[in-house]
């Protein structure tokens, strides 16, 4: 997508300045790419263990667990296009879930569990943005601060035990992570109806454009009139909610939280985000890609396990598909 469009034609200042974002066409070419990396991927893996991917109880499991990885990859997405980082969201997924859990053993109240369990998300992502845009930290050091000091902060809150969760008949439980016709997950639905929302307000929507404004040169959007602070603050909002959101979900679903919540999350999540198409260098992103990355990678254990490779070689491929992927676009980035 190109913004040049959206340029004062009659500028006193006389801008002379072009986004350099990749071209519609190109764009969906890029999807096509990565739908088409999905269906080569999965193509393998059918080929190879036909008794296992050829059925649809593989598929039933992917919905079971490539939401929470997703989820939370529409949020870094967003983080990503604007040119920042966040390392965080695990922890702030585990911090959420222990103020759901706890709300929730204390008044009874799943409901006002999620509230409070959301604003916590919203309150983490808010102090990482403003940190950043206030402070003038990276957004890097903030974050990687951030992850060592909720993970610390749940250790000690919770001294180190787990909470059972006696949610098993709530009728919320059903809505979050319930089962529909023919075995889907609610929260796969979830997953699904989020990332058509993040995708209208990412192309279609005024926020969406700053976002892509601001991540593609900040300075040009600053002379434009965009709150570029304003833009980022939010952006990590929506993260942190989102990462939250996971948090509850995962807790509906197992039952019980764990001081443990989230860890593991942050390579796959990165991994889904990038082989998508999202540009670590700001600007670029969709939220098409993030949704068939995060299926790539979701597939990958269970590809690996059944083509007779011990699990532990599933680290291993998806730091080689990151890497793999950061270059590919990088040299795209280049070329265009």
């Amino acid at each position: 997508m190109t913004f040049k469009n959206f340029l004062p034609k009659d500028n006193a200042l006389s801008v002379r300045w072009t986004f350099k974002p990749l071209s519609s066409v190109n764009k969906y070419k890029m999807q096509w790419g990565v739908f088409a990396l999905l269906v080569l991927v999965f193509g393998i893996f059918a080929a190879g263990s036909p008794r296992v991917f050829l059925s649809w109880a593989i598929y039933e499991a992917f919905l079971n667990t490539v939401p929470f990885v997703g989820i939370m990859g529409l949020g870094l997405t967003f983080v990503l296009i604007s040119k920042e980082i966040d390392l965080s969201f695990p922890s702030a997924m585990a911090f959420a879930g222990y103020i759901f859990a706890t709300i929730f053993k204390l008044s009874g109240s799943a409901l006002l569990g999620l509230l409070i369990a959301l604003g916590s998300g919203i309150i983490i992502g808010a102090l990482n943005g403003l940190m950043i845009t206030k402070v003038g930290i990276p957004s890097i050091v903030v974050t990687l601060g951030m992850q060592f000091l909720l993970r610390g902060a749940v250790q000690v809150l919770a001294g180190g035990l787990s909470i059972s969760l006696p949610f098993a008949d709530h009728p919320l439980r059903t809505v979050l992570v319930g089962r529909l016709l023919a075995g889907i997950p609610m929260h796969a639905v979830w997953f699904a109806l989020l990332s058509v929302v993040l995708m209208v307000i990412l192309f279609h929507h005024r926020f969406g454009n700053h976002v892509l404004f601001v991540g593609d040169n900040e300075n040009a959007a600053r002379m434009m009139g965009i709150n570029t602070s304003k833009v980022k603050v939010l952006v990590f909002i929506l993260m942190g909610c989102l990462a939250a959101f996971a948090g509850v979900i995962e807790n509906a679903r197992m039952l019980r939280w764990w001081p443990l919540m989230g860890e593991g999350y942050l390579l796959p999540t990165m991994a889904g985000v990038f082989i998508g198409g999202t540009s670590m260098f700001g600007g670029e992103g969709t939220i098409f890609g993030t949704v068939v990355g995060a299926f790539i990678v979701g597939s990958l254990e269970a590809g690996i396990v059944a083509a007779g490779l011990s699990g532990f070689w599933t680290r291993l491929f998806e730091g080689l598909l990151i890497l793999l992927a950061v270059t590919f676009y990088a040299m795209v980035r280049k070329r265009a």
